[in-house]
């Protein structure tokens, strides 16, 4: 591989360099810290945690609280969102006593009940505010700060080279661009090259993201953006080895294919069992259905398993009213994937 590609380059954020070029996405409700544990065990290069409101975590709220904790994970890094320059401040300022290394900015989630509160997204319709919670945030911690946007509000806005500028001038260490604009949602295909004027426009690390499922969409999309690494998002849901499997491909060429079934359910089994003990039986078991269900669907894919029989594991599983049923199912569920691969 050539030695200027950016999977042979350190990448810096301030004093902290990632251990390869592929980051795990901040995802509501997916990257609790369990999951983050799990995936940078397998190699991923940085994992994010869940998107934060800062006012609820300055507040206290247990569940804000929850979300900042980095137990086991080498490089931690809090993702948090808000309207109000003091709020950023304080909730940076909490990150940091709990031990993130990295504090993100979250001006890039399109979800309506952010962005009609001025946050996320909605940030970047008003790029002189935008710049306030970041001078805020970045005054407020010695740790590095890091920020996530779209390209724009719309088409008719495509403003991330500009907030991406400013941003740099304040602080920012490093930032991530999803490739598509808030008001398209998730809809269609993100422009991996429209990142590339985000990185014409400033000198610290860019990390381009949306749609990369892949060892080829990672290599396109680091190609078309001219970034220094990828982030994954929905890709992950299932399959939390993928971010290490394309760091290797970035790093060597190597192409792996699906962990065997034997170790997909260990992972589950074992991301279960985190989850419970993490969020208490409650929340726990309402948290851990979907992490389910994304996993059997990548455990019926590599096994080639029809989609009938998915779907009836499927719904045994998720079903299970309590922890010993469900992890009864899971383990049958997986017993009959592997006797249908076999046959």
């Amino acid at each position: 591989m050539p030695c200027d590609s950016p999977s042979a380059r350190a990448i810096p954020v301030g004093p902290v360099v990632l251990a390869n070029p592929v980051v795990l996405a901040p995802m509501s409700g997916v990257t609790d810290l369990p999951f983050r544990r799990l995936v940078s065990r397998l190699g991923a290069g940085l994992v994010v945690s869940e998107m934060t409101a800062s006012e609820a975590l300055a507040e206290g709220r247990p569940q804000a609280v929850l979300r900042v904790e980095g137990e086991g994970i080498g490089v931690h890094v809090v993702q948090l969102a808000g309207c109000e320059p003091r709020w950023m401040a304080e909730g940076a300022r909490i990150a940091e006593a709990a031990g993130a290394r990295i504090i993100d900015i979250n001006m890039g989630c399109p979800a309506k009940h952010v962005a009609n509160r001025q946050s996320g997204s909605a940030l970047m319709r008003d790029l002189d505010h935008a710049l306030a919670l970041i001078e805020a945030t970045v005054r407020a911690v010695s740790v590095p700060v890091t920020l996530k946007m779209r390209l724009g509000w719309d088409q008719r806005t495509i403003n991330a080279p500009e907030l991406a500028r400013r941003a740099e001038a304040a602080g920012v260490q490093l930032i991530t661009v999803h490739g598509r604009t808030r008001c398209q949602f998730f809809s269609g295909r993100a422009d991996w090259a429209a990142v590339r004027a985000v990185k014409a426009r400033i000198k610290i690390p860019v990390v381009v993201n949306g749609d990369i499922r892949g060892f080829d969409d990672a290599r396109a999309a680091l190609a078309a953006s001219g970034a220094d690494a990828v982030m994954i998002g929905r890709g992950a849901q299932g399959r939390p080895w993928l971010p290490g499997q394309i760091a290797r491909f970035l790093q060597t060429g190597e192409r792996t294919g699906p962990p065997p079934l034997a170790t997909q359910f260990a992972m589950i089994a074992a991301l279960y069992e985190d989850m419970l003990a993490h969020h208490g039986l409650r929340i726990g078991l309402r948290h851990a259905r979907k992490h389910l269900g994304w996993a059997l669907d990548a455990a019926a894919a590599s096994a080639g398993v029809a989609a009938e029989t998915l779907r009836r594991w499927r719904g045994a599983v998720l079903t299970g009213e309590t922890p010993a049923a469900t992890r009864m199912r899971l383990a049958q569920a997986y017993d009959a994937f592997a006797c249908g691969a076999a046959a």
